[in-house]
């Protein structure tokens, strides 16, 4: 569905793109994650026909972004890092604009925005001056926005910045249902544990290039496998938990507490370690199996 071979992009003496490839296929979500100056929002807006590639070619939704422009505007949708509402109109007011925009009748862009109301949970502030809106009723707004004509394609870039914890997960829900309907999604986020809960696919940018491509769990086995981390309760018991455990410990904090082993079969390995311990009537503070994060593979490959 979001398809991109070799896409470049040069702005006056830096090269934002030097070459980038995609491949989203339908009904998925696609993370695109990268440090401030990666290329990110130069992709999405190089995808959404907001900006012409210097060099490469790219498909969504089957149609050409530079020669098939036009028709594609109205198979996708876009919302940006900053709600493009307006704030001296109603909610209600801003969807049918949005409608209008997109040539539906004025029946239907009225119908249209009393079902995204609705839908986003909105229908109640619907009446009221978007200025009085919080953050997240904002956010729920601009992507209701993008959804006027139910395009296919929804990219958006970092659409949780700045909500606050119950916000986000308000919006992760709605991004959910969307692509459970067969939406597929772009999206770029700071956020690595929102592509986490969100993505099927991950794509790490750096320096306008493709660092990583693949699902999260197989990215995070690139910067090593689950582990077993153990924290003593007494420095003291430290040398008598490693004897205890044997030759599997791959990590300990001198002169601290905290001991890592390696779990090559997960959950076993840190049944092995409970019982090696109890055999050795050592009390622990702390026993738990930890998996590598989305934090770890980004700073791994952003180094």
């Amino acid at each position: 569905m979001i398809y991109a071979e070799g896409l470049r992009k040069r702005y006056a003496t830096k090269d934002a793109l030097r070459g980038i490839d995609l491949d989203v296929p339908a009904g998925t979500v696609c993370g695109l994650l990268g440090p401030n100056g990666a290329g990110k929002t130069t992709t999405v807006r190089i995808l959404a026909t907001l900006l012409r590639p210097d060099g490469g070619r790219a498909e969504v939704a089957g149609l050409d972004v530079v020669r098939d422009a036009a028709r594609l505007r109205f198979r996708i949708g876009l919302a940006g890092q900053h709600a493009a509402v307006d704030e001296l109109l109603t909610g209600r007011r801003n969807l049918e604009l949005f409608g209008r925009l997109y040539h539906l009748s004025r029946a239907r862009a009225r119908s249209r925005a009393d079902e995204l109301l609705e839908r986003f949970g909105l229908a109640e502030a619907g009446r009221r001056l978007v200025r009085t809106y919080s953050g997240g009723m904002r956010r729920r707004l601009d992507l209701a926005a993008s959804l006027i004509v139910a395009p296919p394609v929804l990219f958006m870039d970092e659409p949780t910045a700045g909500l606050d914890p119950r916000s986000r997960l308000q919006l992760w829900d709605a991004l959910r249902d969307l692509v459970r309907e067969g939406t597929t999604l772009l999206l770029t986020t700071q956020y690595l544990d929102e592509a986490d809960h969100l993505a099927d696919q991950v794509v790490v940018l750096h320096e306008g290039r493709v660092a990583a491509a693949g699902s999260p769990g197989a990215l995070k086995k690139q910067v090593g496998g689950d582990r077993v981390q153990i924290v003593f309760r007494e420095p003291g018991d430290v040398a008598a938990g490693l004897r205890a455990l044997g030759p599997a410990v791959s990590a300990a904090e001198p002169g601290g507490t905290r001991v890592t082993l390696p779990a090559p079969d997960g959950a076993q390995s840190l049944v092995r370690a409970a019982r090696a311990l109890d055999a050795a009537g050592i009390a622990v503070e702390d026993l738990a199996l930890r998996r590598p994060t989305l934090d770890e593979v980004f700073l791994h490959l952003t180094a």
